[in-house]
């Protein structure tokens, strides 16, 4: 890219923006900023589209369980159009993008050298540790960066992120086989993408389960494929599967710590649980199940560029389908109503539009 294709850009955009900053614990706001300025290696993104993520709510409540650097703009499920770039590469100005995380990480560190830089102990997301996206402009790393696909709209190419999360946790770290059987803790966002990653995977029972208050969200989990809903104690649904050992896998996306032990009632002896929803809560019981069992127990986070690659393959191709979960598409003004709704389980997923 020419350095004169740069200035022009910038010429063309005002000095100042909207963005919604989280400025203190419970506090949230939308405020006047600066439209970043580039370091090296980075690229201004013209946000398109914005997915308001769990986490996003927790740090609006101030119910999170991780560090933020306030004042830090929300936002880190997004997707839009290149408006400056520095250095040369795969990427120019116009390119439609989708954006990984990891916004800081020590590229020199070992784990970052072996391809888990999502596990970098220095790794700062968007959207607390570094300004986030729900702002009409967001700067970030080239590495970052995914193409979009021509056919495939804003307002679902940026559900990558928390498709990919699902991604890892089910096909990467649980290895779902076809013909197992699985369980699926908690029917949010993670759960529910988690249910349609098992399907995909060859899973012969996809058990969702969830509250009374969440019979709406199971019907959205039998249109992603599972094959059981529940709204308490699944094991008499558990005994009647196979040889009535349990469950091979569990998938814990629940954000509630309590939900380990229903895990840990649910899989069947040498079985697995992948933890991948967060829960700051204490575990009040014995951890000897564990042992008794010979369970692997697997922690999921994140994820890292290969694993955006399937997912936009698989969002392109409509063989993952993340319509269902979307209630709600709005301009930044209405982010307010969003949040509340999907706080009171009005809706399971919104997305913001900063520059529409």
């Amino acid at each position: 890219m020419s350095e004169q294709a740069t200035t022009v850009q910038v010429e063309e955009r005002a000095d100042r923006m909207q963005a919604l900053v989280n400025y203190e614990p419970e506090g949230v706001e939308l405020r006047e900023v600066e439209v970043p300025d580039l370091g090296e290696a980075e690229a201004l993104i013209r946000v398109e589209a914005v997915g308001i993520c769990g986490s996003d709510i927790h740090q609006w409540h101030g119910s999170h369980s991780w560090g933020v650097n306030y004042p830090v703009t929300l936002g880190h499920e997004f997707g839009g159009v290149i408006e400056e770039i520095n250095g040369d590469g795969e990427f120019e100005l116009g390119d439609r993008v989708v954006c990984e995380t990891a916004a800081v990480i020590d590229e020199k560190s070992p784990l970052s050298r072996q391809g888990k830089y999502n596990l970098d102990p220095d790794r700062l997301g968007f959207g607390y540790g570094d300004d986030g996206a729900m702002a009409r402009y967001v700067a970030v790393p080239v590495r970052c960066l995914h193409h979009v696909p021509d056919g495939l709209a804003f307002e679902r190419a940026a559900l990558t992120e928390p498709c990919s999360v699902a991604y890892n946790a089910v096909c990467q770290n649980a290895e779902i086989d076809p013909g197992d059987s699985v369980l699926v803790l908690g029917p949010g966002t993670i759960g529910l993408l988690c249910v349609q990653m098992a399907s995909l995977s060859g899973a012969s029972h996809v058990i969702a389960n969830g509250l009374p208050v969440d019979e709406d969200r199971l019907d959205v989990a039998e249109e992603l494929g599972a094959t059981d809903t529940v709204t308490d104690d699944p094991s008499e649904l558990i005994a009647g599967i196979g040889d009535g050992l349990g469950v091979d896998t569990v998938i814990d996306a629940s954000g509630h710590s309590a939900t380990f032990e229903t895990a840990m009632d649910a899989v069947r002896p040498d079985g697995h649980i992948t933890k991948v929803g967060w829960g700051p809560q204490p575990m009040e019981y014995s951890m000897d199940p564990v042992v008794q069992k010979a369970v692997t127990v697997q922690g999921s986070f994140s994820h890292t560029w290969p694993t955006w690659e399937k997912v936009l393959t698989l969002l392109n191709t409509g063989q993952l389908d993340v319509e269902p979960i979307v209630d709600r598409v709005a301009p930044l003004e209405e982010w307010h109503e969003c949040f509340e709704g999907m706080h009171d389980r009005q809706y399971i997923k919104c997305v913001l539009t900063p520059n529409r």
